[in-house]
């Protein structure tokens, strides 16, 4: 039996922790999750559903389906019940309501045991969200925060709608990303939260070279102790 090696990557919406993570993924060699991913699916069924007000069957949405996730590449793909909702995932709509659904404890136990099952037979793991270090797996090996001053993640999120072909402004994104941040930290179960062993990284003004090599450098450095 091996003992796996998690990687932990945390922080708000914005902060880099997807574009961080497939590349420390890819240089080490370890599998990558997109736990943000799984949540924004349950969101996009919610809505197409119409279940969107009820908890109790967004929770066995999320617990019942069959989820599967593939990094091609340079992206995430998500299979839900063998549909791609891979271009779903990432509209406006879906952004307006991921938090919304992310709070609600049977969605977050549900998927939490994914996560932790996708990880189970993978040597070495790198998982981002925003309980990966507090709650999926708080004995991580390596826990990195990752920050950003919210004019920075607004840029980037407008960015990102841009290259897809949306319009939205940066304000717009930046009134999103108010709203969601105090959603996440604020919920009651599995809030968004630093954890207290955890490594800090400002990536407001450094290139996503510059992060994933910080963030690798640290890995580095533990796993030269690692057996």
């Amino acid at each position: 039996m091996f003992r796996r090696f998690i990687v932990a990557i945390d922080g708000p919406a914005g902060s880099g922790k997807s574009t961080s993570a497939k590349l420390v993924a890819q240089k080490l060699g370890f599998l990558y999750i997109d736990t943000g991913a799984m949540y924004r699916a349950i969101t996009f069924l919610a809505m197409e559903k119409n279940i969107l007000n009820s908890q109790n069957e967004v929770s066995k949405l999320a617990e019942t389906c069959v989820m599967k996730l593939r990094f091609v590449e340079g992206k995430t793909q998500i299979h839900v019940d063998d549909k791609d909702l891979t271009k779903e995932i990432r509209s406006p709509e879906v952004n307006a309501k991921v938090s919304e659904i992310s709070k609600i404890q049977g969605v977050r136990q549900a998927l939490v045991q994914k996560q932790r099952e996708m990880a189970a037979e993978n040597a070495g793991v790198v998982m981002e969200g925003r309980d990966i270090g507090t709650v999926v797996f708080p004995n991580a090996d390596v826990k990195i925060y990752l920050i950003a001053s919210l004019d920075e993640r607004s840029k980037r999120r407008a960015k990102e709608f841009a290259e897809q072909g949306k319009n939205i402004t940066v304000e717009a994104v930046k009134e999103n990303l108010v709203q969601r941040d105090i959603i996440d930290s604020t919920r009651e179960f599995a809030p968004l939260t630093k954890a207290s062993d955890a490594i800090e990284v400002d990536t407001s003004n450094i290139t996503i070279e510059e992060q994933v090599e910080i963030i690798v450098q640290l890995i580095n450095e533990k796993l030269k102790n690692y057996n």
